[in-house]
């Protein structure tokens, strides 16, 4: 088993505890407003959005997948850092044992916020990943980033 990791990195004029807030400790509420592809979330291990919680990504149907969960593995509410592994789902493929994520998100001093995010893809014993299947991941989470950024731009009392 191998690991290709990526680094993503967005500016955004959201505050950095809005941010985390939609994105990660309410996304059970927020994600399926923000993200099209989302039906629903919730947590199906666990007690809210803490570390050792699993949450279920459910998609639309017609979609090419159906379902993700999601373990956290940490969580820092203070300093806006969460460590999470999809560990289930049809986005893992044929292809991949789990993807590993961390993400950060740091104040700027416009008042908004840096997202930074890594991305572990472990890759089952004898697969090679295409550049094509890394950078749909790349625009993956670039077009999340975005959508929860316009969500709470146009929504400024949500997470305030």
């Amino acid at each position: 088993m191998g690991v290709k990791s990526f680094f993503h990195e967005l500016k955004t004029k959201i505050s950095p505890s809005r941010f985390f807030k939609a994105l990660i400790i309410e996304s059970p509420e927020h994600a399926p407003k923000f993200n099209k592809s989302v039906k629903s979330v919730e947590v199906v291990a666990g007690h809210g959005v803490t570390a050792g919680c699993v949450l279920q990504t459910n998609f639309h149907e017609g979609l090419p997948f159906t379902y993700a969960k999601h373990r956290v593995d940490e969580i820092d509410t203070e300093n806006y850092v969460c460590k999470y592994t999809l560990i289930e789902g049809d986005i893992l493929g044929d292809k991949l044992e789990k993807i590993n994520y961390e993400l950060k998100v740091e104040g700027s001093a416009d008042g908004g916020c840096v997202i930074k995010s890594k991305t572990d893809l472990h890759v089952k014993a004898g697969v090679e990943l295409s550049d094509e299947e890394i950078k749909a991941g790349k625009d993956e989470a670039s077009n999340i980033f975005n959508a929860c950024e316009q969500y709470l731009s146009a929504n400024p009392h949500v997470c305030a």
